[in-house]
């Protein structure tokens, strides 16, 4: 499950660059209207609350890059869009700077345009929100489409692994290790009701809660019926016999039934 746990680290890390974006966002509405109306519009503190936000021009360079990296891989049909945000046109002029052409780049650079003779000013950084505004909502964008993929990439994983598990369920079974193909079985059973619970938020009261428990809880949701659900106790029964080794010896029938009705369930109940 290695490729699970990087997608997830990937998660963070763009989680943290979003959670990065409203301080920056914070810090350059600062610079622009003022801390008091920034402080006022946002409801926050006063004192701490702006002392704590970045220097948006020491900090956005850094934050542009990452996410600019993550927007390659995720949602690579904005790329261009939110780098026009930042870079300023190849062909534009000195008489062609207007708020429509401003970009972050030149705020970072501290430009701004007046008009003589009384430096009516043209326009300045505050033509710089509404980019970084669309560069944040692009960014978000790329975390639901991520959310989706990580949910179907851990789907894809995961079958893959039972799969696996499955056909080793059923060489033990061909060489008469019976109790072995049984037992994983079991497992493969019971890790996928599991996040069938999990996919339905389902909330359960046991801390390790077996086939049983797992069973139940979906009935009572209605995520099966009757009879998945009694099917799928039978198929527990199967498995306590594989797993208490004292007992009676698991019939050929009974794993052949075990072994073909968890793959039935991999296939039907989610």
């Amino acid at each position: 499950m290695t490729v699970v746990r990087n997608l997830d680290r990937f998660k963070t890390d763009l989680s943290t660059l979003i959670e990065q974006a409203g301080k920056l966002e914070l810090a350059l509405l600062v610079s622009v209207h003022g801390e008091s109306e920034v402080v006022k519009a946002a409801k926050m503190e006063k004192g701490d609350s702006i002392k704590k936000l970045p220097n948006f021009n020491e900090v956005y360079e850094a934050w542009y890059s990452e996410s600019l990296a993550v927007i390659r891989q995720i949602l690579p049909d904005r790329l261009q869009d939110f780098k026009d945000h930042f870079e300023v046109s190849k062909n534009r002029k000195v008489a062609d700077i207007t708020y429509s052409s401003y970009r972050i780049q030149d705020a970072l650079k501290g430009l701004r345009v007046t008009r003589p003779p009384y430096g009516e000013v043209i326009v300045d950084h505050k033509a710089a929100v509404p980019h970084f505004k669309q560069q944040v909502a692009i960014l978000k964008a790329a975390e639901r489409r991520f959310e989706s993929s990580l949910f179907e990439i851990r789907q894809l994983v995961q079958a893959d692994l039972f799969d696996s598990e499955i056909a080793t369920a059923r060489e033990l079974f061909k060489n008469k290790f019976l109790r072995a193909a049984g037992a994983i079985s079991g497992v493969v059973l019971e890790k996928h009701l599991t996040q069938v619970c999990l996919d339905h938020d389902i909330k359960l009261a046991k801390l390790n809660p077996g086939i049983g428990d797992l069973n139940e809880a979906l009935k009572s949701k209605s995520i099966i019926d009757v009879p998945q659900w009694r099917f799928i106790s039978m198929l527990a029964d199967i498995r306590n016999i594989c797993d208490h080794v004292r007992g009676r010896e698991p019939s050929d029938q009974q794993i052949d039934d075990l072994i073909g009705g968890v793959d039935r369930i991999l296939k039907t109940v989610f």
